[in-house]
């Protein structure tokens, strides 16, 4: 089943979607994907790519080699459908062609606009007789391993094209690491990419997973990372970059996408390189006066602790995917919808596939943070110390251990009330037998922080007790959480309220 022509792509019409009804479109968009879908090598894309005569275009590839370019090059038929290939492998020619007036970075966001913006606009005006033609501009930046294996590969690859002819162009931007040891590796995985991500702007533009599952075909998540994407234009309007983002995760694609307190996605490595980060995970569904008073209280704690300036120190609520699992549905609404409830509250937020918080902790390492604190209570610190949760661990809980305590990580620790309404902290808790004398190793020399001056009168409230409230119609929900968090829930009709 597939849609029918238009222009210079395919679409499934919007009219087989019954309004307001995202979780059926999402089903229907990926079930007709895997009825029309045979995962083509990257020759044939390339070819089938080169025989369309209704697209032509350029390919502008710095750092990285012409992989792409290669790729269209030797699947045949390249004539019908390249206008002009480009290397600027030599700085001072990528300045002269794209960035004259303000050198910068050259593998970034930035140069690659400047990259597309001057192939696309010198595409159309030389070529402005071609009126039947959808016209496209592909370009590349990236930085692959150097002789001696000392950086990381990465690299930025962008479209701007047309899906009819004489209409204003749509454009799509991926940020990538490339994860192989090997440099001629990594070159024909950034070719796979190249061709993959123009093929999928003409083929899978109008179903936005799906676009982004194909990004990976003939490739493994251990080659290639995608950990941004973005998609705009007229004909991709209708897309929510941040859903992207969860997508990505959600996919395997990426292990972490971050949100800054304005909703906006940003690069994890721009955001936390070498920044104190005070991190607190929780399922924020919803945040209570509690889950407030843990971020007031341990930020407060923090600046004491680490060599504190505002423009070096990031807090951010992190939510793994593990919790945002519904009825079996992965809803990536009620995700973003926690995400403006945070972003509300002046808080960055990030979104992982991380379930145990060692595997946290080292995501974190990859960006030479200063001093990182993971914020918990009392009931998720007594999971992280229970030996079952590390089965899949050789060496087991002090395996555990030795990769979470690492030599810049604490714990700070909120506290909570047992069964019997005692409040339970880091140092009166029960601990097994077998690690007693390694948990108060942790303690005494501050590895494990109890956070001392909380808002004790509250600590019997809990999110589970709030969400339960709130689909059962007890209207004394709204006395747990903050007023401006209680009107968002009521406005946006959230967390099946009733």
């Amino acid at each position: 089943m597939r849609g029918a022509a238009i222009g210079c792509g395919t679409e499934i019409p919007k009219s087989h979607y019954p309004k307001n009804n995202y979780l059926y479109e999402k089903n229907l968009q990926n079930i007709l994907y895997s009825m029309e879908k045979q995962e083509y090598t990257i020759k044939r894309k390339a070819l089938m790519l080169n025989l369309n005569p209704k697209i032509f275009g350029t390919l502008a590839e710095i750092g990285g080699g012409q992989e792409t370019a290669r790729a269209f090059f030797q699947a045949g038929g390249a004539s019908g459908t390249i206008a002009k290939t480009i290397s600027a492998y030599d700085k001072t020619f990528s300045d002269f062609l794209y960035n004259k007036n303000k050198p910068g970075r050259y593998v970034s966001e930035d140069r690659l606009i400047k990259m597309l913006d001057k192939e696309y606009q010198e595409l159309v005006k030389i070529l402005a007789d071609k009126n039947d033609t959808c016209f496209f501009a592909f370009a590349n930046t990236v930085e692959t391993l150097n002789f001696k294996k000392t950086n990381s590969g990465h690299g930025w690859l962008g479209v701007r094209f047309q899906l009819k002819p004489e209409t204003p162009p749509n454009e799509v931007i991926i940020h990538v690491n490339l994860l192989e040891n090997d440099q001629l590796l990594q070159q024909y995985s950034l070719g796979a990419l190249g061709v993959n991500l123009l093929f999928a702007c003409f083929h899978y533009y109008d179903r936005p997973n799906v676009f982004l599952q194909s990004l990976m075909e003939n490739l493994d998540s251990d080659r290639v990372e995608i950990n941004m994407a973005s998609m705009k234009g007229p004909d991709l309007d209708y897309v929510d970059n941040r859903l992207l983002s969860v997508q990505l995760v959600k996919n395997g694609m990426t292990n972490a996408t971050v949100f800054d307190r304005y909703g906006q996605v940003q690069q994890p490595s721009d955001m936390l390189y070498k920044k104190n980060v005070l991190a607190f995970r929780g399922s924020f569904r919803p945040i209570t006066y509690v889950g407030f008073d843990m971020l007031k209280s341990s930020y407060a704690l923090f600046k004491t602790e680490v060599d504190y300036q505002k423009e070096n120190t990031l807090a951010l609520c992190e939510m793994t995917i593990n919790n945002l699992l519904c009825d079996g549905e992965f809803d990536e609404r009620d995700f973003l919808d926690r995400v403006d409830i945070l972003n509300g509250m002046g808080q960055n937020v990030m979104i992982s596939n991380f379930r145990e918080y060692y595997r946290l902790a080292a995501y974190f390492s990859n960006f030479n943070i200063k001093n990182l604190r993971l914020v918990l209570g009392v009931p998720a610190l007594e999971n992280v110390l229970h030996k079952k949760y590390y089965s899949t661990l050789k060496g087991g809980l002090l395996e555990a251990f030795g990769r979470l305590f690492t030599e810049n990580l604490k714990l700070y620790v909120y506290p909570s009330l047992d069964k019997n309404g005692k409040i339970q902290t880091a140092e009166n808790i029960e601990i097994d037998k077998e690690i007693t004398l390694l948990y108060q190793h942790l303690l005494s020399n501050g590895k494990i922080v109890d956070i001392k001056n909380v808002k004790k009168n509250r600590l019997d409230i809990s999110s589970q007790i709030v969400l339960g409230k709130i689909q059962n119609g007890e209207a004394d929900w709204e006395e747990m959480v903050p007023k401006y968090i209680s009107e968002f829930i009521k406005n946006r009709r959230l967390f099946g309220i009733k």
